[in-house]
C-alpha cells in the first residue's frame, strides 16, 4: 500500500457501523463490566491504562520513569523518580483512575466523528510507547496480545468489524471507568488499601481520601454521560415502530 493511501486511511473518515451494531457492542462492554468472571479477565486492559496514564503524566510533569510492571492479577505498579512531593507528584498519582474514563471519552469524541482507524491506530501508537517502559514478561505479554488483536482487525477486518471493534473498546472503557473506583473504596473501608492512589494523593495534599475517591468517580461518570451521548446512534437511523 502507498505511503498516501495508507495515510488517507488511517486519518479519513469512516461510515459508523449499523446502529444495532452500536448498540449490542454497547451492551456487551456492560455486560464485560458487570460480569465478575469476564471482568476479572477485561480489567487488564483497564490497568493498561491506568498504569500508561501514570506514566504518560510523570513523563509530562519531568519525572523520570524507570518502568511499569503489570501483573496477572490485574494489579499494576508505575515507578518513576522525581520529588517526592508537589504538583509533578500530585499529578502523576491522580491520572491512574483518570485515564480509562478520559481515554474512552477521547476514542468516543474520535468515533463520532467517523475517525475509526485513526482510533484504532492511535491506541496502537499508546501501547508501542508504553511496551518500551514495560519491565516484566506477564506486562510484555499482555502488551503483545492486545497490540495484536487491535492490528489483526484494524488491518484485515471489514469496515463493520472494524467499526464494532472499535465502539466496543470506547463503550468499554466508559462503563469500565467506575468499577475500579468502587473497588478501591470498598477497600479503603476495610483498610486493605493504605498504598492507594487515594491515600497516597490524601498525603501528598492533606486533602482526605474520600474526596479524591469522590473526584475519581464523579469524572467516571461525567465521561460516560457525554462519551455515551457521542456514540450513541442518531435517532433518525432507529427504526420506527409500527403505529408510531
Amino acid at each position: 500500500m502507498q505511503a498516501a493511501n495508507l495515510w488517507d486511511r488511517v486519518v479519513g473518515p469512516q461510515q459508523p457501523p449499523s446502529w444495532w451494531l452500536v448498540i449490542v457492542t454497547g451492551l456487551v462492554a456492560l455486560l464485560a463490566v458487570a460480569h465478575s468472571p469476564i471482568w476479572r479477565v477485561a480489567r487488564n486492559i483497564v490497568t493498561i491504562a491506568h498504569e500508561g496514564g501514570h506514566a504518560l503524566v510523570a513523563l509530562a510533569t519531568g519525572r523520570k520513569l524507570d518502568g511499569i510492571k503489570l501483573h496477572s492479577d490485574t494489579s499494576g505498579v508505575t515507578v518513576s523518580r522525581g520529588k517526592p512531593h508537589g504538583p509533578g507528584m500530585v499529578f502523576t498519582a491522580m491520572a491512574g483512575y483518570l485515564t480509562p474514563p478520559l481515554l474512552g471519552l477521547a476514542f468516543a469524541t474520535l468515533l463520532s466523528a467517523g475517525r475509526i482507524t485513526l482510533m484504532l491506530w492511535a491506541s496502537l501508537a499508546l501501547l508501542l510507547v508504553m511496551l518500551v517502559k514495560i519491565r516484566n514478561w506477564y506486562g510484555v505479554l499482555s502488551i503483545f496480545v492486545t497490540g495484536g488483536i487491535i492490528f489483526g482487525v484494524s488491518w484485515f477486518g471489514t469496515d463493520q468489524v472494524q467499526g464494532g471493534f472499535a465502539y466496543l473498546g470506547a463503550w468499554f472503557l466508559l462503563f469500565a471507568g467506575a468499577r475500579p473506583v468502587i473497588e478501591l473504596q470498598r477497600l479503603r473501608a476495610r483498610r486493605m488499601a493504605p498504598g492507594s492512589d487515594a491515600d497516597q494523593l490524601a498525603r501528598l495534599t492533606g486533602v482526605p481520601g474520600l474526596t479524591w475517591v469522590l473526584l475519581f468517580g464523579v469524572v467516571a461518570l461525567a465521561a460516560l454521560i457525554v462519551g455515551g451521548d457521542l456514540l450513541s446512534p442518531d435517532p433518525s437511523v432507529l427504526p420506527h415502530l409500527p403505529g408510531r
